[in-house]
């Protein structure tokens, strides 16, 4: 399997180039040359499979001959070492709960693949990689702790001060070790470009071996597969697919469903779900995809204003907007909105939701309300107890804090702040060679 470039100024690299690259030399996002096929065995008897054995089926053409076949089958199964269970809700929408990973957080999916790919790939090399990362919330958690003392790579990670939650951040500032915090004073969309500019600065990546784990990386992209998969192993009405929604911010999530549409996952449709981000929603209805400065809300980690991932979304359909259309809706909802969805779903289903989870209830209810006789499950992308203050406010439970982060909320912070000056980062990052 070979990629190519989007902005098809670069020549094509193999798996191993493009994990380590992270995006091309042209500036353009890695996409495979061929989307491959699954196996219709696969699909027919999909509850014979393991979720080893179906997340290998899934990678295994994308990866190639990069990582050999045993390595790459412990590289999966260190992957999906937790549960991804699909809880119903009510008789037309199902949750599909993706927190129950060591951060809480779905992108421990695509952190610990990417990681351990990495890992592999960076045996016997003199030089260090430095992993760059900006976060919105999740990711910055989900990286370092995937690449938490991965020998020869460090981590640095740039995330918008006072705009990710307290357990987010404790995630992504206390490990140490081979990971450093960069607490930019601005947004997230700042924190995006500062490490844009850094992969397109010649100076440094001559001087240093970047990479990015961002969701432009094929590696932390592509696994995100693998819990469509899963929810189809356990969607109980095979002989009519799910309407699947996922809350989006930089559409990397979104992205890998509808790979795994496009390479025979039965899907009804998708549903974008976005917050007052609408820059999706909005292309959807006039046809003109305009960026524009994020705003700031109750889902922070869908604060994106120009979503990375779009540009490949716009490549499984061709770039035709009527046949992209046909598959993918789009709803932008309210802080008012979430916060009352909270309330609602908890009062009358004992379900508690996170803000991101929220978005994709509403979105959700409303296609459905739409298509009455269709059914379908949301992604639940992180746990509640990432978002304390605010889901116990508006729901009125006291959240129990799961083992797995208990041991967090006594660690300090240990971050390094910084203003949202490329210049400032590039001499950081100068500084540590």
């Amino acid at each position: 399997m070979l990629y190519y470039s989007l902005n098809n100024q670069s020549p094509k690299v193999s798996f191993r180039e493009a994990t380590i690259a992270g995006q091309a030399p042209d500036k353009g996002l890695y996409f495979p040359e061929v989307i491959p096929s699954i196996s219709q065995d696969v699909i027919q008897n999909i509850n014979s499979y393991s979720k080893a054995e179906i997340a290998l089926k899934v990678i295994q053409p994308y990866v190639g001959d990069t990582i050999p076949e045993a390595v790459l089958k412990r590289i999966v199964e260190e992957t999906i070492d937790f549960e991804f269970p699909l809880v119903k809700i009510n008789d037309k929408i199902d949750a599909l709960e993706l927190f129950h990973g060591p951060t809480l957080a779905f992108k421990d999916v695509g952190a610990r693949f990417m990681s351990r790919c990495l890992g592999y790939f960076v045996q016997g090399q003199n030089k260090k990689v430095t992993v760059l990362v900006a976060t919105s919330g999740d990711t910055g958690g989900a990286v370092a702790n995937g690449f938490y003392g991965v020998d020869g790579v460090d981590v640095v990670i740039l995330y918008p001060s006072g705009k990710v939650s307290n357990i987010q951040e404790l995630q992504l500032t206390t490990l140490g070790k081979n990971v450093t915090a960069l607490e930019i004073n601005g947004r997230f969309d700042d924190c995006q470009r500062m490490v844009k500019q850094a992969f397109a600065d010649q100076e440094l990546t001559s001087q240093l071996f970047l990479t990015s784990a961002n969701s432009i990386n094929v590696a932390r992209w592509l696994p995100q597969q693998f819990y469509y998969f899963f929810a189809y192993q356990q969607w109980q009405d095979k002989g009519n697919p799910p309407v699947i929604c996922v809350p989006s911010g930089n559409f990397g999530n979104i992205c890998a469903g509808l790979m795994a549409y496009a390479s025979g996952l039965p899907v009804k449709h998708f549903v974008a779900a976005c917050n007052a981000n609408d820059i999706v929603p909005s292309y959807l209805q006039t046809g003109n995809y305009h960026p524009k400065e994020a705003v700031a809300t109750l889902s922070n980690a869908m604060d994106v204003g120009n979503p990375s991932n779009f540009v490949r979304i716009l490549q499984i359909f061709n770039n035709e907007f009527h046949t992209l259309k046909e598959k993918l809706s789009s709803y932008s909802v309210t802080d008012e909105e979430t916060e009352q969805t909270i309330s609602e779903v908890y009062k009358e289903f004992n379900y508690l939701l996170d803000p991101h989870g929220a978005v994709g209830y509403l979105s959700l209810e409303r296609y459905l309300n739409e298509h009455p006789a269709q059914k379908g499950y949301f992604l639940e992308t992180a746990h509640p107890v990432k978002f304390p203050d605010a889901v116990e406010r508006i729901s009125g439970h006291k959240i129990e804090v799961p083992q797995s982060v208990q041991g967090l909320l006594s660690k300090q912070k240990i971050s390094i702040s910084m203003e949202p000056d490329f210049d400032q980062l590039k001499a950081y990052l100068l500084s540590t060679r």
